[in-house]
């Protein structure tokens, strides 16, 4: 078989964000074997498929998507499988397309916590839970602890399984690739 790099995305790439954005909505967890996985395929089709961009790119790729999240997960965000998700991610993607896919993802990551927020009707538990964070952000020797923690806000809050969200990113700028409507080169 003669597929495009693009092609393999599809066939590898896509089954398996799909499959770690459905373990995180079921057990808000990505599993690190899942995470690993994706990540060494993407840096094997890289380096093997004569249009992949190589181990370099693969690796700051990796780095990219591992970078964008890791503050996130450090001042008590997000969960690590989120993060180690977008480095998966960024080993087939390359730091371009890495970078868009993260901006996509978050875009769509807003759009759904508010729709989740509406839902609940829990509006005013967000306001005074975002309140906490303008405190934690206000005040360095709170930026890395538990205090306003995604996980600390408790009932306040409902946790976003971040892993959709970014899939639908990936998903996104991946077809937009394959489909020509934009280019990283």
């Amino acid at each position: 078989m003669n597929f495009s790099y693009w092609t393999w995305c599809w066939v590898l790439l896509v089954p398996g964000i799909l499959y770690a954005s459905w373990v995180d909505g079921k057990e808000r967890r990505v599993p690190n074997w899942l995470n690993a996985l994706i990540l060494v395929v993407g840096m094997l089709v890289q380096v093997i498929h004569p249009e992949g961009a190589g181990w370099q790119e693969a690796l700051l790729g990796a780095l990219t998507g591992f970078g964008v999240l890791i503050i996130p997960w450090l001042i008590y965000g997000m969960g690590a499988g989120d993060v180690k998700l977008m480095a998966a991610i960024g080993a087939w993607f390359g730091v371009k397309m890495t970078l868009w896919s993260f901006v996509v993802g978050a875009a769509f990551g807003g759009v759904i916590g508010v729709i989740m927020i509406l839902l609940a009707r829990k509006t005013r538990h967000a306001l005074a839970n975002m309140t906490t964070i303008m405190v934690k952000f206000s005040n360095p020797s709170l930026w890395f602890s538990n205090f306003g923690g995604a996980k600390s806000f408790g009932d306040t809050s409902q946790l976003l399984p971040y892993g959709i969200p970014l899939t639908m990113g990936a998903i996104l700028i991946l077809g937009g690739v394959t489909f020509n409507w934009w280019s990283f080169s």
